[in-house]
Order: C-alpha cells, then sequence, then structure tokens
C-alpha cells in the first residue's frame, strides 16, 4: 500500500511538473483554486475588473477552461492591445462567460466533437483526435478539482464569434480638452479663459478637477441672483475655479467616506459616500473622464470656497436714454460748446 501511494504521489508531482502549473486540489472554490495559483493573475483580475468573482464563488457547479497568464499574453500579442485595454473592453465579461459551462464536466465526460453550450451563450467545440482540444486550445492541466465544480488548465484564451475589439477611445490630451469636447461646460471654460487659467490646466499635472456643469452655474448665478458676465467679473474668480481642483490623479475608487482633500485654491474639500459621491454639499454626476493630464469628474453644484468675497460689480456702462433726466446735463454741455463755437466763427468773420 505504501508503494502504491508513492508511485500515485510521484505520477501526480511528474504530471504538475510536466504541466507547468502548480495545482491546488479543491482547495477552496473555483476563484479561490485560481487566485492561489501563481499562473492566473490576469484571469482573476478579469474576473474581478468584470464583477464576475462572487458568481463563480456561488454554489455551482462549474466547469472552468482556465487560460494561464501565458495564453493572455499571447491574445494580448496577438490582437495588439495592453492587459489595461483588455481589461477595459467592453465585453470582457462575454470573454470570460465563454469559458465557463455549467455542471461538474471532467476529462472523462468528454467526447470527440461535442459542443457545449457556455454561460455566455454561445458553444465550444471539444476535439480529442489529438491531446484535449478546446476550439483551438490545448488542455494542458485537466480535472483541478474545487468546491463548486472543476477545472482544466488551457494554453489558448477563448475568443467568442461576438467578440469585436474595437478601436480604443482617444484620450483627451488635457483636462481642458475634456471641457471643451462638451456644450455642457461652456460657462466653466469662458471662467477658465477670463481667469486665466486655461494654459495652467493644460500643463503637466496630474490633476484631478471636479468640472461644474451649466446647470450648476446656472443654480449658483441664481442664487447669488447675479448674470454670468458679473460672475466672470468677480475678483476672486480665480479662486472659486481653483477649489475644483486637487492635485494628483485622483479616480473615484481612490476616494474614501471622510476623505478631506486640499485644492489648489487652499483650502480642502470633503468627500463623502454615505449616499452616491459627494463633494462638499455637491453631487458627482459622472465619474473618471480620464486626460492625458489628470481625471474630470462632472459635478453638479459649483463649490464656492471660504476665502470667495462676492463683489457688486456693472459689467457694462449704463448709457443714458433720450429723455433720461440724466441725459440732460450731457446737452446743456453740447449746446453751450455749439453756441460758443458759432459766437467764435463771428467774431472771426469780423
Amino acid at each position: 500500500m505504501k508503494k502504491l501511494f508513492k508511485l500515485i504521489s510521484s505520477a501526480l508531482l511528474s504530471l504538475t511538473l510536466f504541466s507547468g502549473i502548480l495545482v491546488y486540489a479543491a482547495d477552496g472554490d473555483i476563484v479561490d483554486v485560481a487566485s492561489k495559483n501563481g499562473s492566473f493573475t490576469t484571469l482573476v483580475a478579469a474576473l474581478q475588473k468584470a464583477e464576475l468573482v462572487g458568481a463563480l464563488q456561488g454554489e455551482g457547479p462549474f466547469t472552468v477552461f482556465a487560460p494561464t497568464d501565458a495564453a493572455f499574453t499571447k491574445l494580448l500579442t496577438q490582437l495588439d492591445i495592453t492587459a489595461e485595454e483588455l481589461l477595459n473592453h467592453p465585453q470582457l465579461k462575454e470573454v470570460l462567460l465563454y469559458h465557463v459551462v455549467s455542471g461538474k464536466v471532467m476529462s472523462t465526460d468528454l467526447t470527440n466533437g461535442m459542443t457545449p453550450a457556455t454561460l455566455q451563450g454561445e458553444t465550444i467545440k471539444v476535439d480529442l483526435t489529438d491531446g484535449v482540444k478546446i476550439n483551438t486550445s490545448n488542455v494542458v492541466t485537466p480535472d483541478v478539482a474545487a468546491t463548486n465544480g472543476v477545472i482544466h488548465v488551457i494554453d489558448t484564451v477563448l475568443v467568442p464569434a461576438s467578440f469585436k475589439l474595437e478601436p480604443a477611445p482617444e484620450v483627451p490630451a488635457t483636462v481642458v480638452d475634456i471641457a471643451l469636447s462638451s456644450d455642457n461646460f461652456s460657462i466653466l471654460v469662458a471662467a477658465l479663459q477670463k481667469a486665466n487659467l486655461v494654459d495652467a490646466l493644460k500643463g503637466t499635472g496630474p490633476f484631478t478637477v471636479f468640472a461644474p456643469t451649466n446647470a450648476a452655474f446656472e443654480k449658483l448665478l441664481k442664487d447669488l441672483n447675479i448674470t454670468a458676465s458679473e460672475l466672470l467679473l468677480q475678483p476672486d474668480l480665480a479662486k472659486v475655479l481653483l477649489y475644483h481642483v486637487v492635485p494628483g490623479n485622483i479616480l473615484s475608487t481612490d476616494l474614501s467616506n471622510g476623505l478631506e482633500a486640499a485644492t489648489l485654491n487652499g483650502e480642502k474639500i470633503k468627500v463623502d459616500l454615505t449616499s452616491g459621491v459627494k463633494i462638499n454639499t455637491s453631487t458627482v454626476t459622472t465619474a473618471d473622464l480620464k486626460a492625458g493630464n489628470g481625471v474630470v469628474h462632472v459635478i453638479d453644484t459649483v463649490l464656492v470656497p471660504s476665502n470667495f468675497v462676492y463683489q457688486d460689480v456693472t459689467p457694462n456702462p449704463v448709457i443714458p436714454k433720450t429723455g433720461d433726466a440724466g441725459l440732460l446735463p450731457f446737452a446743456l454741455a453740447g449746446f453751450l460748446t455749439l453756441a460758443g463755437a458759432g459766437l467764435m466763427k463771428k467774431k472771426l468773420s469780423k
């Protein structure tokens, strides 16, 4: 019996070393097994990004054809994209579900030519004519047990027919370009131009900008009972705008409840995550608009710093109308000037 145990152990060890995959048998659910294995870091990151971890930790059972990191590297080379671009692909979830079959299908259950349906909806094809293939991918290690199913390790990522590699969206060069690209920020852009801050925010950065929409500015104008022109003439306009900018590249995932961040104005803003995402009393309506020199979060209320002092300004001089009492001195002065010119003309003619 001891000899038999040693033979089995030796055979299992040889299989593991030959495949190059360290296997943890039935040591947790499918996600646990993949996470504990150093060969599936990209797969685990993809499952987290696609929010499939909870699903694959469920009761199941599931059969997962798990691509190694080397398999993902091969795919990235073929598609000429980065791992980040793959993780941000809108069809990432579909690709991952194309690797999952409902039920516990062991290698001994496979038959040549069978086409099991995946959780993505499309079918995969089994080919046993030369080893074990799933579509064009080789199964390098079969039957890795998990508490809620089984994993078969494969050397090529399975790509469903419905997958389309869309060109990556062009990232705006600067945070200012994000504002310029939408009519919804026309007041903000006008304010940045008036305060001579455009060039500064086109700099290297990085900057995190909480950008108020036109509706947010209109709400402020109504509260102050002023016009947009009067706002743009405020001496403290730059203070208000810089209160919306934090140095660094701060994504929404970096925010924590109660976080206080120093702005370029010098004062701090406070993050509240108890109900959505709030900056002071303003709600973030769109997060993580990325630019080459930072990130923009759209907000629905203008942030007003305590060091802002509103001053009553007149955008344009008032031109008196005909009949206004204020016009009389100008008319009399004009009349006297003309009269004096007439008298001077008479004296010179003599």
